[in-house]
């Protein structure tokens, strides 16, 4: 039996006690500092509330947007659909405190155009492929360059979702 969302959210924010081993002791923490049990409880509903709120969001679009496919996967997840959707929001909440802790950004443009002089100075240079022949990495350099264009070719597809030419109704 899956239990409610809000008796898990509870019992996950409910506070836990230490063990009372004298060598386990830890310096405890002034109540002052820390919030009581209510405002937690009250503060994780809002949370859940808020996320429920989203998740119907979420799911209505990806109906509109799936279709009948995505209704009917969405049936067969049962039970588990609310739990699954509710961890996704978690995990993306989590990702986004990790985004601002690590204080991770997109590289800056100067990046981007000094990668892709140095590619095309390498490509223009005749040295730069005698040395790849000499070497025998043309077959890797090759092989890369399917790749990407299979890639490619792949994202095409996707955004034009259909194998052959647009779909013209």
């Amino acid at each position: 039996m899956v239990r409610p969302i809000a008796a898990r959210l509870a019992q996950a924010v409910r506070p836990r006690r230490l063990p009372q081993n004298p060598r386990m002791r830890q310096q405890q923490r002034f109540a002052s500092s820390t919030p009581n049990a209510e405002e937690l409880q009250k503060k994780a509903q809002d949370t859940l509330q808020s996320v429920q709120k989203g998740l119907g969001r979420a799911f209505e679009a990806g109906k509109k947007f799936l279709g009948p496919v995505g209704e009917k996967a969405g049936n067969m997840l049962g039970a588990y659909r609310e739990p699954l959707l509710y961890n996704f929001a978690v995990f993306r909440e989590v990702l986004k405190q990790v985004y601002v802790a690590e204080r991770l950004q997109p590289p800056p443009l100067s990046a981007f155009s000094s990668v892709y002089s140095s590619l095309w100075s390498r490509a223009r240079n005749p040295q730069y492929w005698r040395e790849l022949v000499r070497s025998g990495d043309l077959t890797k350099v090759g092989i890369y360059a399917v790749e990407a264009y299979g890639i490619f070719k792949i994202g095409e597809i996707l955004g034009r979702r259909s194998l052959v030419g647009y779909n013209i109704q």
